[in-house]
């Protein structure tokens, strides 16, 4: 299966180093645990989308620095794409803002979290099993990073994952579209480094907690697992 990468932010210079964009993060990522999986890259936060949506088997788009509710062109332009997609069924997995993009897009509303910042590992309760999650499990335990969350399901939307401190970490439309929350593709070096970059955005706090959780397992390969599942 061959994804579109729709990237909608792009690593900074200076972390480069560590494991490069994100177009090197979710291709290696799916490398470990996927193989089957390719990826085509699309710059969709410089205004490049695929010329059709039949150009790739499903698409992925990833997160960013930006919110889904700001009225920038290239955002407005995606959010047109997302729903061409959910009106022909076409497989969309959408991370961190690719999450908030899938439900902004199909009617529901993207805010700022009331508890503010959602960094580092946490555990995101099952609440909605369903045959594709496979390996089966009542949890996973993966890295986030996110000032806004999802303030209700769109329609046709069904909850499947939440954390203590987001109520809809994961859900999906339909049979193809899927969103998460969290970042999977993140290594620990990498969200290491955006917590110490963001401390005063975040909270020195909320920061030293998160990095004094950063050596805890986390489960990339059983929800890259299940996204391979979901998508067939």
């Amino acid at each position: 299966m061959k994804l579109g990468l729709l990237e909608c932010d792009h690593v900074a210079d200076r972390f480069r180093a560590i494991a490069g964009d994100y177009r090197d993060m979710f291709p290696a990522l799916f490398a470990r645990h996927a193989p089957a999986v390719s990826f085509r890259n699309y710059d969709a936060c410089n205004g490049e989308l695929p010329a059709s949506i039949d150009a790739c088997d499903g698409y992925l788009c990833t997160g960013s620095r930006f919110s889904v509710y700001q009225e920038l062109d290239w955002i407005l332009e995606l959010k047109g794409f997302v729903r061409r997609l959910a009106e022909n069924d076409r497989p969309f997995i959408g991370i961190c803002f690719g999450h908030q993009m899938l439900a902004e897009a199909l009617g529901s509303r993207v805010a700022p979290a009331v508890t503010g910042w959602g960094v580092g590992v946490h555990p995101m309760e099952v609440v909605t099993r369903e045959p594709w999650m496979q390996p089966a499990t009542a949890s996973i335990r993966l890295q986030y990073m996110h000032q806004d969350q999802v303030a209700y399901l769109p329609e046709r939307g069904v909850p499947l994952g939440r954390t203590d401190h987001c109520p809809i970490a994961m859900f999906r439309v339909g049979a193809s579209m899927l969103g998460i929350q969290a970042h999977p593709e993140f290594p620990a070096p990498y969200a290491e480094a955006l917590l110490r970059d963001r401390r005063e955005r975040i909270g020195n706090d909320r920061v030293e907690a998160a990095l004094d959780g950063l050596g805890a397992p986390t489960d990339e390969a059983v929800v890259v697992s299940w996204i391979a599942h979901f998508l067939g």
